[in-house]
């Protein structure tokens, strides 16, 4: 048997065997990839760890023993180079498999790895560099990637930060694939504390930049619950989560609780998002379990779902975004599969989750992980009543320790960490209501943030984009309703004296910005008008905004 979260987790159950608590026991040397993978590496090294597919239909399977190699050779070509412990590396590889080797290979040196989505623009990779003190860039075999971060490398003047490819040549840059293969293969293990940074994860909010979340060498453990009790893998398994390794969905999904659980990862290397494709997978590569955001299963469902073989998919779980109900009833009309919610942040693991067993009823989000102490609570951090609309809020452990699986604070912002735990409690900044049963029900965001296909979008962020247009006086960006996004981009625009409110000048803002920061930032909707709503002090209201545009909706 080769779960070895047992030596991590102390399970409690009730009288009627229903979990009801997590506990941990974690050494204060524990490194994921020394004490995970190597681990199999030495007992069971055949076991199956990763299945990669790229779009040309090339498979390649990875055993436990070659991630454990492959990722020690990249720790000797990183040391190589002088990258040692707490120095900061980026890392834009899409869904290329040397993030696992390149991820893993950080750990064990016990450096800090910042995975990033290829979607950004050179200014997001230039704000990420000064704020990190990176030292080096493993970039997928992209050209559009490589020349936004010579753009930003160029811009700085570093010339200082070691840029890395995956495969193939290019002027400054290093092949990771030449300088693995000819790395050693063996290494001492590195010297690494629970407490010591590991992974920074840039996520958006509504006011300022993004901010930059801490997880120490204790978050894999964490995610043992979110694979074991919530995606429901199974030993030998293959599960699926579908993510770019940018974000924080695959530490969820595509690394560590799946692996501490003895089934493998599914990795599905594309450009384009087509629904087939991805039954495709689920059909001829024997998945067991899933995840996906809410917009992935709307598309699926447009396709002719029932000719595919998903006799092997046991499991199907959903995060990211509120899930429609008639899209939870049609899944489940047409596959005899229900789609189970759950409910989390870049700064946790999962908090809240319909678990396995368990049934997703209607709009729910699901209870209150075992591992956590979760409530509604108002302004002031009170506890609410059942019902009652509030703040998800998250208590400290009895010793007023921080719980496994949490974030250990925002980079180089103490001040907003501690904001976050004011009153006791962590504040998500997420509005829901529980009822008597313990299930919660998610509302809506308490600011501004919004959740479009899955990404996180802070409309200061875009609005700082826009404002740089010649046309734009001033603008609101907030979230208006999709049937297969969840939201879209939308902005509403002030023009200057002199510009007229046209087509052409809508696409043109669009093209502005689409030129300047990532993809699935720019505005799909723009709105012109005379003046924004604002408060007496000249706050834009965005939420005026948002409640206009859901009058008119209902209005049709």
């Amino acid at each position: 048997m080769s779960v070895f979260y047992n030596d991590y987790v102390i399970d409690k159950y009730d009288e009627n065997g229903k979990l009801v608590k997590v506990n941990f026991n974690i050494p204060e040397t524990f490194n994921f990839a020394y004490d995970v993978i190597d681990r199999y590496a030495k007992e069971e090294p055949d076991k199956r760890a990763l299945v990669y597919k790229d779009i040309k239909g090339n498979v390649r399977e990875f055993s436990f023993d070659e991630i454990s190699r492959l990722s020690t050779k990249a720790a000797n070509a990183f040391a190589a180079h002088g990258i040692g412990h707490g120095d900061s590396v980026m890392l834009i590889l899409k869904r290329r498999y040397e993030f696992w080797v390149a991820t893993l290979a950080l750990h064990k040196l016990g450096a800090v790895a910042i995975p990033t989505s290829h979607m950004v623009s050179d200014s997001d990779i230039s704000y990420r560099i000064l704020k990190a003190d990176i030292k080096a860039i493993v970039c997928a075999d992209d050209e559009s990637i490589c020349n936004y971060v010579d753009k930003a490398v160029d811009s700085l003047g570093r010339a200082d930060i070691l840029r890395y490819i995956t495969v193939g040549k290019r002027e400054n840059y290093i092949c990771f694939e030449e300088e693995v293969a000819a790395a050693p293969d063996k290494m001492e293990r590195h010297n690494t504390k629970k407490s010591d940074m590991m992974l920074l994860y840039f996520t958006s909010g509504t006011t300022g930049e993004p901010k930059a979340v801490v997880h120490d060498f204790t978050y894999p453990v964490g995610h043992i619950v979110t694979a074991r009790n919530w995606h429901g893998v199974i030993e030998n398994g293959l599960h699926f989560t579908v993510a770019d390794t940018g974000w924080a969905k695959t530490a969820w999904g595509k690394i560590y609780g799946q692996w501490f659980c003895g089934t493998a990862i599914m990795v599905y290397d594309y450009d384009q998002f087509y629904a087939n494709e991805i039954l495709s997978i689920l059909e001829e590569c024997k998945v067991t379990t899933f995840c996906a955001p809410p917009t992935i299963y709307k598309y699926v469902l447009r396709e002719e779902i029932e000719k595919y073989d998903l006799s092997n998919l046991v499991q199907v779980t959903t995060a990211g975004e509120p899930m429609p109900v008639e899209t939870v009833r049609e899944f489940k009309a047409r596959t005899g599969m229900e789609i189970r919610s759950g409910f989390g942040q870049t700064e946790t693991t999962l908090l809240i989750g319909v678990m396995e067993g368990d049934r997703q009823n209607e709009d729910t989000i699901g209870k209150a992980s075992p591992m956590y102490n979760i409530c509604i609570v108002d302004d002031d951090s009170n506890p609410v009543e059942p019902g009652e609309i509030g703040e998800i809020a998250l208590y400290p452990y009895e010793d007023g320790s921080i719980p496994v699986g949490i974030f250990c604070g925002y980079h180089e912002d103490d001040e907003l960490y501690k904001n976050a735990w004011r009153g006791g409690v962590y504040h998500t900044s997420d509005k829901a209501y529980c009822d008597k049963d313990g299930y919660f029900y998610f509302v809506s965001r308490t600011d501004d943030v919004i959740k479009s296909s899955g990404y996180r979008v802070g409309p200061a962020e875009v609005e700082n984009v826009i404002m740089e247009h010649p046309a734009v006086f001033e603008c609101a960006v907030t979230g208006y309703p999709s049937k297969t996004r969840g939201n879209i981009v939308k902005a509403t625009i002030v023009l200057h004296e002199g510009y007229e409110p046209t087509n052409r000048l809508k696409v043109d803002i669009q093209d502005f910005v689409k030129a300047r920061t990532a993809m699935y930032k720019y505005p799909r909707m723009i709105e012109f008008t005379d003046e924004l709503p604002k408060t007496i002090s000249g706050k834009i209201q965005r939420e005026v905004i948002r409640q206009n545009d859901l009058a008119k909706l209902n209005n049709k």
